[in-house]
């Protein structure tokens, strides 16, 4: 026989009474602790992935747009006639925030974003290796060596591209948001100053060198742009390998947004000094067009690797300083080297958090996988057949 239970008023008058503390003492006299601020802001913030997207979205448009009225003194330099482009840049800064928040809300992305920032800022890796973090800016992120293994070619159009981009980004960003313009003291020229925020930067002679450079910015940019994508539209319709899973929306329409919004760059400058003016209201509001559907379209298609790409030098970073102060780990099967205990360890941890299950495979080389899975196979499914 077993006991009976304890009846439940009995358990109840304990469990009051184990929770209660004497009126008299001081426990009885301390008031009760609420959450902390930071426990009520956190349990503010909406739990779904959306919500926390829409609002990380919400927040960086709207300190860009504070950015915007005091960069621009108020909106004293601001051009009106740049007003669509800004809207666009608020719609982008949106965009960004809201696929960003998603991208490091998944284990994978998670785990990597942390890894990767905290290599990037950690101060023992720049004591360790102080030159690796300039080495990987330059080599991953600027000049993009890595995709030279693949082909020189991809490499040379993809520096057009990105070099391109950054000259533009560079110029058109800060012009459309008001925080440096271009004035002239007597109205007409030659003479012209550069202001950031107001304040005089240089002075330069429109009809020299320096000036056409400084008006010819977006000219010399498409110039850098329209090879590289043409190149790329050229081997997504002539490669097979590059054919078979591209799709047009993801692979093509950036290629043409690219070569559409140089061109009509480039026209409007042809427009203005050979045409005297001719067709440039339609290619003025065309080239607005592009831009515009370019700058919405980068957070939801194949440019957003542009955000992602800094956390990625991160890793390698991350991979880098591992190398550095801890020893290879070795296959468990043929003790071959696989890669740092810590990069291995990170893989096991991405694993088990996206619950697969067999994250102890990751201690093992890629020869040793397959034949495991061989083996396995045989002795499990083909058993019956030998």
């Amino acid at each position: 026989m077993t006991e009976p239970p304890e009846p439940p008023a009995a358990a109840e008058q304990s469990a009051s009474g184990a929770r209660t503390a004497p009126s008299g003492g001081p426990e009885g006299r301390r008031p009760a602790q609420g959450p902390s601020l930071a426990t009520r802001a956190a349990e503010a913030l909406p739990r779904s992935v959306s919500g926390r997207a829409t609002l990380a979205g919400a927040v960086v448009s709207a300190l860009l747009i504070i950015a915007i009225v005091f960069g621009s003194r108020l909106l004293h330099d601001f051009d009106s006639a740049l007003l669509p482009y800004a809207v666009a840049t608020v719609f982008l800064a949106f965009g960004v925030a809201y696929r960003y928040t998603v991208w490091v809300s998944a284990p994978g992305a998670r785990r990597l974003f942390k890894n990767g920032w905290r290599s990037l800022f950690s101060a023992e890796n720049f004591r360790r290796a102080p030159t690796a973090l300039p080495k990987m800016i330059a080599t991953y992120l600027g000049f993009q060596k890595f995709l030279g293994a693949r082909s020189h070619a991809r490499w040379a159009a993809h520096q057009l591209i990105f070099w391109g981009c950054v000259l533009a980004s560079l110029i058109t960003f800060p012009l459309t948001w008001g925080w440096f313009t271009f004035t002239s003291g007597s109205g007409s020229g030659p003479g012209y100053e550069m202001r950031i925020w107001g304040f005089k930067i240089l002075g330069f002679d429109s009809l020299n060198f320096i000036g056409w450079v400084m008006f010819h910015g977006l000219d010399l940019a498409a110039v850098l742009v329209i090879p590289g994508a043409a190149y790329f539209l050229w081997r997504r319709m002539k490669d097979r390998g590059a054919m078979t899973g591209q799709r047009f929306a993801y692979d093509l329409v950036p290629l043409l947004a690219l070569i559409i919004i140089s061109v009509t760059g480039l026209l409007l400058t042809f427009s203005s000094i050979f045409l005297h003016g001719g067709g440039y209201e339609f290619l003025a509001i065309l080239h607005m067009v592009s831009v515009v559907f370019t700058l919405i379209y980068i957070p939801f298609g194949k440019f957003f690797h542009i955000v992602q790409r800094p956390a990625a030098v991160g890793m390698q970073l991350f991979k880098y300083t591992s190398r550095q102060g801890d020893e290879v780990f070795a296959c468990r099967r043929c003790e071959e080297p696989i890669d740092t205990g810590a990069y291995v360890e990170n893989l096991r941890g991405t694993m088990r958090d996206l619950e697969l299950g067999f994250d102890e495979w990751a201690e093992y080389c890629p020869r040793c996988k397959r034949v495991l899975r061989g083996n396995a196979y045989l002795s499990q499914v083909k058993k019956g057949y030998k």
